[in-house]
């Protein structure tokens, strides 16, 4: 059904994670925070005189969005939201409940308001997981005051939630916990002999745990308090007689990776700073993104290519080497394979960080596509026409065409190859770095000789009215 502990269950359902003994309920959820004072973390929302806070201390209740990464705090907060205001409280999964929850929900709602007046929270895990016909289910009664609606997310709102539910409710960013802020909870469950681990060593003593051991599971948890007191827990039970060590804290977190969300925005973020570090020849930079992406599981195919990409799009002419570096890498890495392929992408990550940076032809691609929108079908000029049929040389296709290798330096000063009404154009702008900038020289020489320069000079007829053009 998807519902939460608030919403009575059908009799075959399980006990939820409330209703189960306190000993059979993971450290992590054992210690979530009851009040306000047990939060670690978030000052950016929680802070004296934060909105978030003021809602949390005075109980006045409003919809909205959390959006922060996992075990930031999003589920706790909207059950303190809803226990600050003494307002009912429902939580769906978007994973599993459907509109169908929704209206169960909805119905609940109504009914403890007819009777007893209490508000209701709805708190939505997962929101981005519900498409838009299932998010503006949700609107006629956040409107109505029949719901204060509570999402939680992972995915930047802006694009994962629509823009009505958006309007109606208010965006708070978590952020990741600090590893201060993750060995802060994870000694609170040591000595805790309630609800954490506090009493739980050899005759009763705490479990203790040494200093590094505690900082090696802060830094592996990555900002994620769950996983920092289920990482605690299982080397709670590997201790050595009540003492969690180095050793048991590194078989706990051997293997973990950071945080890292294939197609999500940690994806698209870390992709960009790869790309813009690579641009800002930053190559210190450049290596730390790419091995982010690749600790955090991204496919190093996908890799491969937006490094080719980053070879034509920033390096471009200028150093016209990095394309063909950036292609063996490629081919270098589906040879190889992971790990030992890695190292060859991250040769060319590092070369192109390092070469002249040009953007020159990105440029001029865009300012042509942009004019051949803009023109729509120009005629091809009849000098430029090819002409393999006699018709078409009788028809003026190919006439008067000069071939630039009769010319002097293979250049037929004063052409025009543009299409009638399309105005002059330069798309082409060499950057001056690297082999660009003797590009540019090259073509500042050539253009010096068009002025004046009309159809004379024009090539042979048999050479340059056959070989230079291809049908």
């Amino acid at each position: 059904m998807g519902l939460g502990d608030s919403v009575e269950p059908r009799r075959s359902a399980a006990p939820s994670a409330a209703e189960r003994p306190l000993a059979d309920r993971p450290l992590a959820d054992r210690m979530r925070p009851r009040s306000i004072a047990d939060i670690v973390g978030q000052p950016q929302v929680l802070g004296p005189g934060k909105p978030l806070r003021v809602a949390l201390e005075t109980g006045r209740l409003h919809s909205m969005v959390l959006w922060g990464p996992p075990g930031s705090g999003k589920t706790t907060l909207a059950r303190l939201v809803a226990q600050g205001s003494d307002a009912q409280f429902i939580a769906l999964s978007a994973v599993m409940a459907g509109i169908k929850d929704v209206r169960a929900a909805v119905e609940k709602a109504q009914t403890e308001r007819a009777a007893t007046g209490r508000r209701t929270v709805l708190f939505l895990d997962e929101v981005h997981r519900f498409n838009k016909t299932q998010q503006d289910t949700f609107l006629p009664y956040i409107e109505d005051g029949t719901l204060v609606f509570i999402g939680a997310t992972t995915e930047n709102p802006s694009f994962e939630v629509v823009s009505a539910l958006l309007s109606r409710a208010r965006v708070y960013v978590l952020r990741a916990l600090e590893p201060a802020d993750t060995a802060e909870i994870m000694r609170r469950a040591l000595a805790d002999p309630e609800r954490g681990l506090g009493g739980r060593g050899p005759g009763g003593a705490d479990v203790e745990v040494d200093e590094p051991a505690l900082d090696l599971l802060a830094r592996a948890a990555d900002g994620d308090g769950r996983r920092a007191l289920n990482m605690l827990e299982i080397a709670a039970d590997l201790a050595v007689e009540g003492r969690i060590g180095v050793a048991q804290a590194a078989e706990v977190a051997g293997g973990t990776r950071r945080r890292f969300d294939k197609g999500g925005e940690q994806f698209y973020d870390q992709m960009s700073a790869l790309h813009k570090s690579v641009r800002g020849t930053d190559p210190d930079a450049a290596l730390y993104w790419f091995c982010r992406m690749v600790d955090g599981g991204c496919d190093p195919g996908y890799l491969a290519r937006r490094i080719v990409r980053m070879a034509v799009e920033d390096i471009g002419l200028a150093d016209p080497r990095g394309l063909q570096l950036a292609i063996d890498a490629w081919t270098a890495y589906d040879r190889l394979g992971s790990p030992e392929g890695e190292l060859a992408l991250a040769n060319a990550v590092v070369y192109l960080t390092c070469a002249p940076k040009s953007n020159a032809v990105y440029t001029a691609f865009k300012e042509a596509n942009a004019d051949v929108q803009e023109f729509g079908t120009l005629e091809v000029p009849m000098p430029l026409r090819n002409a393999p049929t006699s018709l078409m040389k009788d028809l003026g296709y190919g006439k008067d065409y000069r071939y630039a290798h009769d010319e002097p330096d293979a250049y037929a000063a004063g052409e025009r190859y543009l299409p009638e009404g399309l105005p002059d154009r330069r798309y082409y702008r060499p950057a001056p770095r690297g082999l660009e900038q003797r590009i540019a020289e090259a073509l500042a020489r050539l253009r010096q000789r068009d002025g004046g320069q009309g159809s004379s000079g024009q090539g042979s007829s048999g050479q340059g009215s056959s070989s230079g053009d291809e049908r």
